[in-house]
């Protein structure tokens, strides 16, 4: 089916012989308007601007008679020039539903880019719905916009409506859509998790409708989604078919596919691309090349491979970036080897490349996972001298090292850093070492103080925050604050795990509240039962804990 064919072919003509430019911008306008017919604008602009709750003044004869698609593309402009968009949307739909006047593709246009620059989807499908009644067609830079402004949205399904009518029409008259654009619409839907659908529109119309013509960035952009989803042999098969569509693989496509093998643990197989790209006659493997293999062996804990990657990678001239030193300073840290850490970021300072917050939060998380929590420290302290701000990982590794070592003031004292922080938004990980170190210790009510910063600092509790609280509680003998807390958890839909429901079960029978004990183990039989459906909200909500705290 033709997407639309236009049917006011004096559209053009009309714009321009009554004004010099419009919002959309598509021509340059030079004829001055006719005296009476700028007059007659402004009268029905000052008519829609008076009656704007209702335009059914508008219906009767004179009105029917003298207004014609130049004088309503006028009105639209102007409307729209006095910023009351929506009203001028109201006039074009009173006057094509209830005048029967068919409007100027300029109109069109115009309407649509206004629209969608301001975010009012639901009336632009409505002027989409009737241009395509009206059989009108827009130039194919207007069109772009309009589908890309719904994608954006998450109006998918009609950003696709329109690329594929579009796509029918290009093909009806022998044309192509612009790659750009349906390139673009397939990113922004991995970009929503939605893969499938991205491959399903590959497959069945960019593939297929002879006016969509795949580029390198098109197979690249369907393999990039499928490696993110670790969908790696689907990816070759794109891989392997691109030389069909008149496209070869680039640079990119060989990183994408080694930077997806390496993130579901196939290093062999990415050994082979970058094999096969050292060889290749026109292209080179590079820092990203390199990086991602480099980054596969450090999470499969085998630095030796990952630093005799690294290098290689010097030995062939490819200069290793801030990134690099990152990923294999952090692979060194985590398995244990401190020294060549170290050793890796002196060299990183030799290349003249300064350290950011990720490095440093990997050779503190070094350090620490070692036991060297002072030497840890020192690193926190360079890292204020060159004024580089912690994140909330660096925060966060501080915090559970200094709580496992039993030394909470200065926890706290990092917890009030962080408080300080407009730029961070807590999570509960954060928080949660320095609460369960001070139940452990007794000291039930300071836990409770912790919990009001988090709910001041819009930190929402997760299931252990909640389970930590009770067992303090419970530890403490407040048998009735753990009751509440656990009603609390319960009601936000953070379902307790079968731990804290039976320790809290267990620890009421200890204190002799059999009944008590017994309410909460059918409680929690009821909720198996009612929340086993996928629909239930099982995920903590944002809530008050109204906790005692003592003064």
């Amino acid at each position: 089916m033709l997407f639309w064919a236009r049917r006011v072919s004096m559209s053009k003509f009309f714009s321009s012989s009554l004004f010099h430019g419009h919002a959309g911008g598509r021509e340059s306008l030079h004829l001055p308007c006719p005296a009476s017919t700028a007059w007659f604008i402004k009268v029905v602009c000052t008519i829609c601007i008076r009656n704007s709750l209702s335009l059914s003044v508008l219906d009767s004869y004179y009105f029917r008679e003298s207004l014609d698609p130049c004088v309503a593309f006028g009105v639209v402009y102007h409307l729209n020039r006095l910023n009351n968009l929506e009203l001028a949307f109201s006039f074009f739909r009173f006057s094509r539903a209830n005048l029967n006047l068919t409007h100027l593709e300029s109109t069109f246009d115009l309407l649509l880019r206004s629209l969608c620059g301001m975010c009012l989807y639901d009336s632009a499908k409505v002027v989409y719905d009737y241009m395509k009644a009206d059989e009108v067609s827009l130039n194919s830079v207007a069109m772009d916009i309009v589908v890309l402004s719904f994608a954006k949205a998450g109006r998918l399904r009609i950003a696709e409506e329109i690329l594929i009518s579009k796509a029918n029409f290009c093909m009806g008259k022998g044309e192509a859509v612009s790659p750009f654009v349906y390139n673009e619409f397939l990113g922004i839907l991995i970009s929503r998790n939605q893969v499938d659908d991205a491959v399903l529109f590959f497959r069945n119309h960019i593939l297929r409708l002879r006016s969509l013509h795949p580029d390198v960035c098109s197979f690249n952009t369907v393999m990039r989604g499928l490696c993110l989803v670790g969908k790696i042999d689907e990816a070759f098969e794109f891989f392997d078919i691109m030389k069909n569509f008149g496209c070869h693989p680039d640079r990119v496509s060989y990183n994408t596919l080694i930077n997806g093998l390496c993130r579901v643990g196939k290093l062999s197989r990415a050994e082979e691309l970058l094999r096969e790209l050292k060889v290749h006659p026109l292209l080179s493997p590079d820092v990203v090349t390199y990086t991602s293999i480099v980054s596969g062996y450090c999470k499969l804990s085998k630095t030796d491979n990952a630093a005799g990657l690294f290098d290689e990678m010097i030995e062939n001239g490819v200069k290793p970036s801030l990134i690099t030193f990152n990923v294999i300073i952090d692979g060194f840290g985590k398995n244990g080897e401190v020294a060549s850490a170290i050793r890796m970021y002196e060299r990183m300072a030799m290349d003249g490349i300064y350290p950011d917050v990720v490095t440093y939060t990997s050779l503190i998380d070094g350090h620490c996972r070692c036991g060297e929590l002072q030497q840890g420290m020192k690193f926190w302290d360079e890292m204020k001298q060159r004024q580089v701000l912690p994140n909330l990982y660096t925060f966060s590794v501080l915090i559970n090292s200094l709580c496992r070592e039993n030394r909470l003031n200065e926890a706290r004292d990092l917890l009030r850093q962080l408080s300080q922080r407009k730029d961070i938004i807590p999570k509960p990980f954060v928080y949660n070492p320095v609460i369960d170190g001070l139940c452990k210790a007794g000291n039930v009510d300071d836990a409770n103080a912790i919990i009001v910063e988090m709910e001041a600092k819009g930190c929402v509790h997760d299931k252990m925050t909640f389970t930590i609280l009770i067992l303090g509680h419970c530890m403490k003998g407040r048998m009735f604050d753990a009751i509440e807390i656990y009603r609390k958890m319960m009601s936000v839909g953070c379902l307790p795990d079968n731990f804290a429901t039976s320790s809290l079960i267990s620890c009421l029978r200890k204190a002799g509240m059999v009944r008590e004990a017994n309410e909460i183990k059918q409680r929690a039989l009821n909720s198996m039962s009612s929340d086993s459906s996928p629909s239930k909200r099982t995920m903590p909500v944002r809530a008050n804990m109204n906790i005692t705290v003592a003064a």
